[in-house]
């Protein structure tokens, strides 16, 4: 089990590493700890959530590239490596099912316990200081893309607006306020509420200082 996660690790950092906006590697580790903590009080299957974790978002460059969605691409990057990887079938089954439902702006709801640890840990890495920073992040280089390479994603058009602070504005009207409805489990929520506090105050201070203009 520990060759299998370190080599799927060791992949997902290769295909990640040149990875523009807020999907890198880091974010992955990060949910990766989120599904862990989570599952550690609310049950499932360790391997599928922590394989789940590393592969979910290693198809974002080629939705950067093509456009599309990165969930779908995902789904059908890790189960091809872990066929290749000789993993059993239902195993592949229960992961690529669990990446393809873990996106928010799809809206789906997973099948399994395990599905919705992983929709729940993504979804948290939006909330708080690191949400914040994340955001930033992205909406930085979604726009440098659309820029150089001439990308767009549609799901995240406020990133283009006119001025980045109104775009922030909708960013977190749209997102970060209504993940706490679309958690799955307790723990999710109980992580979230003191995440949510963090961006509250943040959002407050940033009106207050544009307002002395």
């Amino acid at each position: 089990m520990e060759e299998l996660i370190e080599k799927t690790r060791s992949f997902v950092a290769e295909v990640l590493k040149d990875e523009p906006s807020s999907h890198d590697m880091s974010h992955v580790e990060r949910v990766e700890a989120l599904c862990l903590k989570i599952a550690n009080t609310e049950g499932g299957n360790p391997r599928i959530v922590q394989l789940a974790a590393l592969l979910h978002d290693v198809g974002v460059v080629r939705e950067h590239l093509e456009g599309g969605d990165h969930a779908v691409y995902s789904a059908e990057i890790a189960g091809d490596f872990l066929h290749d990887t000789g993993v059993d079938s239902e195993t592949i089954e229960h992961v690529v099912s669990c990446i393809r439902t873990h996106r928010f702006s799809r809206g789906l709801t997973p099948e399994s316990l395990e599905g919705r640890i992983l929709q729940d840990a993504d979804r948290l890495d939006a909330l708080g200081a690191v949400g914040i920073f994340r955001s930033l992040v992205s909406m930085g280089a979604l726009r440098g893309l659309r820029h150089t390479i001439g990308a767009v994603k549609e799901t995240s058009m406020n990133a283009y607006m006119e001025d980045p602070f109104d775009g922030f504005e909708d960013y977190m009207k749209r997102k970060p306020f209504k993940i706490m409805e679309r958690l799955n489990t307790n723990t999710s929520k109980e992580i979230a509420k003191e995440r949510l506090i963090i961006m509250e105050t943040f959002l407050e201070q940033l009106r207050k200082e544009r307002s002395v203009e």
